[in-house]
């Protein structure tokens, strides 16, 4: 039998109060490569200029919401067995993950490649690109919890390419931050499985020993880019050239590095979800700004 997969381009910004995440998205979408698979467009409300409003602790609370929810009536539409997404801010990933959880029995296995957690609430830093994965779980913000119908089971999730927790303490203390619970009290409580970068280098057999313990046959892979080390790649959020971001470790991980860890994992299992989130390519908005203003071009 055919399994059905469709791709999502969800350009939200609001998530990371970061206007240029919809053009990041837009350019994945134009990126990847191209198939018969469909690429639906989630509605996005356009940034006009205004800032977002601060609600119960989260900017743009009420766009976001209302994005989530038009993910869901899409994916829900169309019933996929497979989904690709292209965002966007990582709280894109909510939709896509919590209907793949409900299709495969609330068996689903989910690999976080990140240099960060994304479980937790700050206190002085109120974007909801920081919730996703606990809303997933059950936890991270109640409105948005409360949307996940099958939270993810704590066992089905590994972390990788987690950047030392410690360092993120440190981070959040100099700029006056500080999550609601750490996110190691919250890996320990729930009992998640986590291998940074390093470890990741010299083998990939924990996630491999992972997926055959917990009986992962059904995997779904979040991608946030800054995974990455932006001296290698620079089209993320900590290599802005204008705006040094110095809040949160930056990511270590390589290119070749990554590109193999995604190969085993498709080996291993039958990838039902990838979501490729957080791109900020920081030469190509510079230009397309510079574009938008020359005269000539807007005849």
């Amino acid at each position: 039998m055919t399994k059905t997969t469709i791709r999502l381009l969800m350009p939200q910004w609001q998530g990371g109060n970061n206007p240029n995440y919809s053009f990041g998205a837009e350019l994945l979408a134009w990126l990847a490569p191209d198939n018969d698979q469909p690429l639906i467009n989630v509605p996005v409300q356009a940034y006009d200029g205004t800032p977002l409003e601060n609600e119960n602790g989260m900017n743009g609370r009420k766009q976001l919401l209302e994005q989530l929810k038009s993910a869901h009536h899409i994916i829900d539409a169309h019933k996929p067995d497979r989904i690709v997404m292209f965002g966007g801010d990582c709280l894109v990933e909510q939709a896509p993950f919590a209907y793949l959880n409900e299709r495969y029995g609330g068996e689903l296995g989910l690999i976080w490649i990140d240099a960060h957690v994304d479980l937790v609430r700050y206190v002085g830093y109120d974007n909801g690109h920081t919730l996703p994965l606990g809303n997933l779980l059950g936890e991270g913000d109640e409105e948005f919890a409360k949307l996940v119908k099958t939270p993810l089971k704590p066992e089905n999730v590994f972390i990788a390419g987690l950047e030392a927790l410690t360092e993120q303490s440190e981070a959040s203390q100099r700029l006056g931050i500080a999550p609601i619970e750490s996110e190691t009290e919250m890996i320990q409580r729930l009992g998640i499985r986590t291998a940074g970068t390093k470890e990741l280098l010299n083998s990939t057999e924990s996630i491999k020993e992972w997926i055959k313990e917990s009986g992962i046959k059904h995997l779904a892979i979040h991608l946030d880019l800054d995974v990455l080390d932006p001296k290698a790649f620079r089209s993320l959020l900590f290599a802005n050239p204008d705006v040094p971001i110095n809040y949160s470790p930056e990511g270590t991980m390589q290119i070749p590095q990554l590109l193999n860890l995604i190969k085993e994992l498709s080996e291993e299992t039958d990838v039902v979800g990838l979501g490729i989130t957080e791109h900020l390519p920081w030469d190509s908005i510079k230009l397309k700004n510079l574009l938008g203003e020359i005269p000539i071009l807007n005849k």
